[in-house]
């Protein structure tokens, strides 16, 4: 009997990263803007869906998809009707559903900062005020670009 001295071929594979689908990605980022809107946190709606808030961030990053009974809760919860998570979703030409692209400020609108600058900036009842507001901020976006 012969021995080899090769060593043996070990072969890496490499596991492609689970991308999240257009639609559970669309989905989820509606529930994590009506939730923020409304000002609750992920650990809340858990625990009124009887999940961990890490479920529910898997929901709104789109990774875990949102099954049709649990959809209907979160509306319920969320006091929002289920259309309501596929706004800004169009039908394709094969009957396939294609998300349209987000708006820079829908990204802005989800983002924490976002949501609590546009809440804040909604309770500036004085036109004046909320002029100056925008112009200060339009001031300090030009100067980050110089």
């Amino acid at each position: 009997m012969r021995v080899s001295s090769r060593p043996p071929i070990i072969c890496v594979c490499v596991v492609p990263k689970k991308q999240a689908n257009p639609i559970d990605a669309q989905v989820g980022n509606r529930v994590r803007i009506r939730r923020m809107l409304i000002g609750m946190s992920q650990e809340k709606l858990g625990d009124l869906l009887g999940l961990t808030f890490q479920q529910v961030q898997k929901y709104e990053k789109g990774v875990n998809r949102v099954g049709a009974g649990r959809l209907y809760e979160i509306s319920r919860i969320l006091g929002v009707p289920i259309e309501f998570f596929y706004e800004g979703v169009a039908a394709a030409q094969a009957g396939e559903f294609a998300e349209t692209k987000s708006a820079p400020v829908m990204e802005f609108v989800s983002s924490g900062e976002g949501l609590q600058l546009s809440l804040a900036f909604m309770k500036i009842k004085d036109p004046k005020v909320r002029k100056r507001m925008l112009d200060l901020v339009k001031s300090l976006a030009e100067e980050e670009t110089e």
